[in-house]
């Protein structure tokens, strides 16, 4: 019988993955007239793969399998696991999951014509038809305490409200108290950063930051667009996109980076375990854990600009040749409260973060309205860091997450961010030689510890454990603070 599952869940990916082709198509080369049909088509994937799941024959299986003693340990994880996914999914009707899919699709649609053209008003009235779904959503699926549970559930299993506004209440204060010592010296310089770029010298740039990486392109591959992301298919098709600035290098660097670090998760999954949660990441923080690792505890330090600046001082020598490696250093570390998310420092992002935390949460609650939330966004940018919105598309609109019904996944961000802190110090700890390395131009010792310890786990724990198992102990903030009162200290001297 786990044979008939296993080929049940293998058809079952097979109809996700090629609704996630149709969507990474969207998002990169679909013309404008193919957004017609698209929603339509994603939907209708999307159905057959629910029918398929909720079936009566898997029903079925679940239940005998679940009891079953002569499976193994890793198909006995397959079994739980997908009985657990299978607990909520049964509780969504198939013209529920239907209705969800097109919405998302033209919310979507709607958001990158608004982000083109800066109308705000016709994509507010489409998020509040998906706002009111992704309400109905928590209702369907039960929660205890606060609604906003049921939904970020759907991507950092167990984590709570109550759990993250403890957190964020914390990082609040603590980040607030490195900004206080960081205002207080003087500011460092970036403007090296912000010189013209060639984009094509960008490009072939970022394809060779991915591969010292260890970024397998024969299981993958870069393209551009508006939000950079990273999809997959399976471990030997894993994606990723960038976008590039011409006026603006960290743009295009940071964006591979992160993204790269994501792929290389998915490309370390258990290929044998195709379409199973055996294959899965543990979470969607500790998914942010493996990009926020690669950009913040490797991108953004001096050992692996040792191995990598000659190289990018030699793509571009006319803006990069005077500047020493101390300089651009202290440039990608620039601390400074910024507009968008994506190309913040790593202390202020968690303010961006935190404001779009608690404005999900107030919309799921019904405490705010979706006409309220461009007002609302404005005024905790300015109350928060100081910042005056200039216009929608640096405001409201930079992100892709809420056109997707991607509520509950924010948080994971700053989670990502916590755990890589302390994932890192524990990989320090485990090779001692592993930033000379680093230094060197040799990143495989990193990424076989990470292909070890996280990667090769599939959903075999869950993200505490993960922790636990890796460091000895939960998730503290503590690991993040260090670092960064280090790492911020000797730049800004203080």
């Amino acid at each position: 019988m786990y044979q008939r599952f296993q080929e049940l869940m293998n058809k079952i990916a097979d109809l996700n993955y090629a609704a996630a082709v149709l969507m990474w198509d969207q998002e990169t080369y679909m013309p404008i007239k193919g957004e017609k049909y698209r929603s339509q088509q994603i939907a209708t994937l999307s159905g057959l793969s629910h029918d398929l799941f909720t079936s009566k024959e898997m029903l079925e299986m679940i239940e005998v399998l679940r009891s079953d003693e002569s499976i193994n340990s890793t198909q006995k994880l397959n079994v739980l696991e997908t009985a657990k996914v299978l607990d909520k999914k049964k509780k969504l009707s198939t013209a529920f999951v239907i209705e969800m899919s097109k919405t998302v699709s033209n919310t979507f649609s709607s958001w990158q014509n608004a982000k083109q053209t800066n109308d705000t008003d016709s994509y507010l009235t489409q998020l509040e038809k998906l706002v009111l779904l992704k309400r109905q959503e928590a209702d369907m699926l039960g929660f205890t305490n606060h609604p906003y549970d049921a939904l970020i559930d759907e991507y950092e299993p167990g984590m709570t409200v109550a759990e993250l506004d403890a957190l964020f209440s914390e990082v609040k204060i603590k980040m607030t108290e490195l900004l206080v010592k960081i205002n207080k010296t003087p500011q460092v310089n970036d403007d090296c950063l912000r010189q013209h770029f060639d984009k094509e010298k960008q490009w072939k740039l970022g394809l060779e930051l991915l591969k010292r990486m260890g970024y397998d392109f024969d299981a993958g591959r870069q393209d551009i667009s508006s939000h950079p992301f990273t999809t997959s298919f399976s471990p030997q098709d894993v994606r990723v996109t960038t976008r590039i600035a011409e006026n603006d290098i960290a743009n295009m660097i940071w964006s591979c980076i992160h993204e790269g670090g994501h792929a290389l998760y998915e490309q370390g999954l258990p290929e044998d375990q195709y379409g199973l949660p055996a294959a899965e990441a543990v979470s969607l923080g500790v998914h942010e854990s493996q990009s926020r690792l690669w950009e913040n505890n490797v991108g953004r330090q001096l050992p692996f600009w040792m191995a990598n600046y000659p190289f990018l001082q030699k793509t571009f020598p006319e803006q990069l040749s005077k500047i020493s490696l101390s300089d651009f250093y202290k440039a990608m570390n620039k601390v400074e409260p910024s507009l968008i998310r994506t190309e913040s420092d790593e202390i202020t992002y968690h303010f961006h973060i935190i404001i779009r935390y608690e404005i999900e949460k107030k919309l799921i609650e019904g405490s705010l309205k979706v006409k309220d939330v461009k007002q609302a966004w404005n005024s905790m940018y300015k109350d928060y860091m100081g910042i005056d919105i200039v216009d929608d598309r640096n405001g409201m609109l930079q992100d892709v997450h809420w056109s997707h019904g991607s509520f509950g996944y924010f948080p994971t961000y700053s989670l990502g961010s916590f755990y890589a802190a302390q994932y890192f110090a524990k990989a320090c700890q485990d090779i001692p030689e592993l930033e000379s390395e680093i230094e060197k131009g040799n990143n495989q010792l990193l990424l076989d510890w990470l292909r070890k310890n996280i990667h090769t786990h599939g959903k075999r724990y869950s993200a505490s454990e993960l922790c636990n198992l890796i460091t000895g102990e939960n998730l503290s903030l503590d690991f993040f603070m260090k670092y960064a009162n280090k790492k911020y200290g000797d730049i800004y001297g203080f």
